[in-house]
């Protein structure tokens, strides 16, 4: 079953009398595997089609299928849940919770999920930033980090619900070459690690060559 199903997908806004495309009749499937590159310039509909994929947005038209369900027939009730427990996201800016350790930005996702108790949430956030190459840095809060390192920890947090789905918004834009370069191997390593299936949004074709398929997107259309 894939991971991701987007049928004939559209996305306008209105501005006075204009209509404004950001997604144009985009169609995708990301097997259960796979991890797909999402290439493109500013401004082409890169995060608008994460957005709508991971239920943050609603297309204007269209379906959108993760993990078998149809997300697009979700009341804003269910897809509050559904963000919550079966996707992850990893954003741009990571927006870690800046009073909260490392292993705690990992908890708070199972504290609104309720989906396991404490103990057993702790043993797995730590398990996770001990894979991420973190582990003697669990207690410090993200101000105590580097870049590097609260990005791998907005990885982990993705990954701490066990979503059949990652959406990753230019995860090396802050970083350097080398320093991106270890982020996109943990996190492919991660992902396949999992038998997890990711969307990475980058403008940087370098990254690409870390995915198993690059698509472009150009003023909301996609192209293989």
């Amino acid at each position: 079953m894939p991971a991701l199903e987007l049928h004939d997908v559209r996305k306008t806004y209105t501005s006075g009398d204009d209509e404004i495309v950001a997604l144009d009749h985009a169609t995708l499937t990301v097997g259960d595997d796979e991890i797909v590159a999402l290439v493109g310039p500013s401004g082409s509909g890169k995060t608008t089609l994460l957005s709508i994929s991971g239920g943050l947005l609603t297309p204007s038209q269209g379906s959108v299928v993760v993990d078998g369900k149809d997300i697009t027939t979700y009341t804003a009730k269910q897809l509050t849940t559904f963000r919550r427990e079966e996707v992850g996201f990893v954003f741009q800016a990571v927006n870690l919770v800046p009073f909260l350790t490392a292993r705690e930005n990992l908890m708070v996702v199972n504290d609104f999920a309720s989906s396991r108790n404490h103990k057993v949430a702790k043993q797995r956030a730590e398990k996770l930033l001990d894979e991420l190459g973190l582990g003697g840095r669990m207690d410090n809060l993200p101000s105590q980090l580097s870049g590097g390192e609260r990005q791998r920890v907005a990885i982990g947090r993705a990954l701490m619900n066990e979503p059949a789905l990652i959406l990753i918004d230019e995860p090396t834009s802050a970083l350097d070459t080398k320093l991106g370069e270890q982020v996109m191997e943990l996190i492919v390593g991660e992902v396949k690690g999992r038998k997890t299936a990711a969307v990475i949004v980058t403008h940087d074709v370098r990254m690409t060559t870390y995915a198993d398929r690059s698509v472009a997107i150009t003023d909301g259309r996609l192209a293989a």
